[in-house]
């Protein structure tokens, strides 16, 4: 019998070897750098993050990483597929509209056409781990398409089980109204411990659940703690109340408080915490069954952190504060793209901090390496693996690397959009920003850092004037990223009301016309020479989700000609001349003209 046993024990070792891991991707909504108490500094934050705090501990805590974007869209669309904003042509949210100023008199800039959707001919995560056996879920906010519920879905990208509902993140019509309670029917029935229930976090864990006898990828995205802001738990908001020190509230509408003395909010960051521990604890309580004597949590990946900087304040409401950051969500300005990033796993020593930079588009190679996937020689991935800086020392910049070697120390935001648009390039402790609206200074220049001591996190002393020959270094290399990645630049407006060196000397159109599938408009030259233009089309003008599309037009002798698409049913030009004025024909004239987004009724149409 004990020549059986040794014959049997290869085989029984080689059953209880780690199968392939679990990788979860947890992506909250607007959570801020200093939403979360384990990374509170300078003054204390009264959130309450017991179970995330937890989770740090358990792993690596990264006090430099970034956001793909300053903005949801944008950043999910990237993460998905690896790649720069920038390259997507998706800077910012919803898009897939014509270049229009936000206001025609007031604003001076334009922000350029971007993607409505991530298409689906981009490469996805969840594609490339299908063949390792992995099944894949969503769950939560999706938000990659022109609306929510828009083509494509989750399923259109490779993703085998999606659910969003909202959960406690659904509206109140008055948030001083309807709290849940301990009632069987209460669709928000309060537990134990007095938290409503939540169906988004009921999805993940169904997710889990059903599928934990096989390898799975789940992408977490979840509602909270985006907009609007509200607890469904009376209790909670009390605590925060008396917490706070502050009455309970007696008007429901707005919140002007400074800081973060929001009470609402403070609750829905607690509730995010007690969901995100319901998850961490059923991992560590449930058996994994491809693993026989272990628990479910020692084969899983890990990785927690935010779409974007945390929300400040929207119209009517002060929600919170990145300080000492500055500024916040819709804004590359530390506060606005420095993100809460935890990552746990196995092989990933618990209790470490570290100050390398990190990048939200460095998930995907480091989750291609976790699963054994490969990634194909044509895709081309803007983030770095950095599995080896987890496995070996976190905190050890050298082991992010490059392909040909060289070590990152950069990290580049360009966000031509809103009321921001610029473009920031930081190279290890510098930080430059490049302005597009001409009221604003050209160039900023910020040393955040000494060496890894804290100098100017907080972007208040602009050294632009002092060191010029690192602006003009700085502008250089920004401006190098931006072109190999073909990005996307804003326009001056030429019907703005504000002075603008050429604004009157911008090209008019003189007629136009269409000669089957070709379209065209003749152009007088008043001084600035039309260097550039684009046609505008639609596919579906008039369409709940009307969509634009963007291609280069022709230009030569006073004429602008582009071949209309087939199925085109609407179209516009886009003149840019060589100070950056951009003419649209027809004249569309401002956001504030199209609050259902029916851009088609000021267009040229097909008939």
């Amino acid at each position: 019998m004990k020549y059986l046993f040794f014959l049997l024990l290869p085989f029984a070792l080689f059953a209880n070897e780690r199968p392939k891991p679990n990788i979860i991707l947890i992506l909250t909504d607007d959570l801020g750098w200093q939403d979360v108490k384990c990374y509170d500094i300078d003054e204390p934050t009264p959130y309450e993050t017991p179970n995330i705090d937890r989770l740090a501990k358990e792993g690596v805590k990264f006090w430099q990483a970034y956001s793909p974007a300053p903005t949801c869209a944008p950043t999910r669309g990237a993460i998905l597929a690896g790649k720069h904003p920038a390259r997507l042509q998706r800077t910012h949210v919803v898009g897939g509209a014509p270049p229009i100023p936000h206001n025609e008199k007031q604003w001076s800039v334009i922000s350029p056409w971007y993607r409505g959707r991530l298409p689906v001919s981009e490469i996805t995560i969840p594609e490339l781990l299908k063949p390792q056996g992995y099944v894949s879920g969503h769950v939560g906010k999706w938000h990659v398409a022109i609306s929510h519920h828009a083509y494509p879905q989750a399923n259109d990208h490779g993703f085998d089980f999606t659910r969003s509902n909202l959960g406690v993140s659904k509206n109140m019509k008055n948030r001083l109204e309807g709290f849940a309670t301990s009632a069987e029917n209460d669709p928000y029935r309060l537990d134990k411990n007095g938290f409503p229930y939540h169906q988004n976090s009921e999805d993940a864990l169904d997710f889990i659940r059903e599928n934990k006898n096989q390898p799975f990828f789940l992408y977490y995205a979840t509602w909270l703690v985006h907009t609007p802001i509200v607890s469904r738990s009376r209790e909670l908001l009390e605590k925060y109340c008396t917490k706070l020190g502050i009455d309970f509230p007696k008007d429901p509408k707005g919140w002007d408080l400074p800081g973060q003395q929001n009470p609402y909010y403070a609750a829905m960051v607690e509730m995010l915490d007690y969901y995100m521990g319901q998850m961490f604890t059923y991992l560590k309580e449930t058996d994994d069954p491809r693993w026989p004597g272990h628990k479910l949590i020692e084969n899983t990946y890990i990785i927690f952190t935010s779409d974007n900087g945390g929300m400040e304040k929207v119209p009517g409401e002060i929600i919170t504060d990145n300080f000492p950051l500055d500024k916040g969500k819709i804004n590359a300005k530390e506060g606005g793209i420095r993100v809460p990033l935890i990552i746990t796993g196995p092989g990933i020593k618990a209790g470490q901090e570290s100050d390398v930079m990190i990048n939200g588009l460095d998930f995907f190679p480091t989750i291609m390496s976790w699963s054994g996937a490969e990634t194909p020689d044509k895709l081309k991935l803007d983030g770095l693996d950095i599995s080896k800086l987890l496995a070996k020392d976190a905190s050890n910049p050298q082991l992010v690397k490059k392909a040909n070697g060289e070590v990152r120390n950069s990290i580049m935001h360009h966000f031509p959009n809103s009321y921001s648009m610029h473009s920031t390039l930081r190279i290890g402790d510098y930080k430059f920003i490049r302005n597009y609206k001409p009221e604003m200074p050209p160039f900023e220049l910020y040393q955040l850092y000494d060496n890894g001591k804290r100098v100017d996190i907080e972007e208040s002393k602009n050294l632009a004037n002092f060191m010029p020959e690192k602006v003009i270094e700085m502008n250089k290399k920004l401006q190098s990223k931006l072109e190999a990645m073909d990005a996307s630049f804003p326009f001056l407006n030429p019907h703005t009301m504000r002075k603008i060196p050429g604004k009157d000397q911008v090209c008019s159109i003189t007629q136009n016309g269409l000669n089957g599938s070709e379209a065209w408009v003749e152009f007088k030259e008043n001084g600035n020479k039309v260097t550039k233009a684009y046609l505008l089309y639609t596919d579906n003008g008039g369409d709940k989700y009307e969509e634009w599309y963007r291609i280069d037009a022709q230009v030569k002798n006073g004429k602008v000609i582009a071949s209309l698409p087939k199925g085109t049913t609407h179209y516009l030009f886009n003149l840019v001349d060589d100070k950056r004025f951009m003419l649209s024909y027809p004249r569309m004239g401002q956001m504030t003209d199209y609050k259902k987004g029916n851009y088609s009724k000021k267009a040229l149409s097909v008939k």
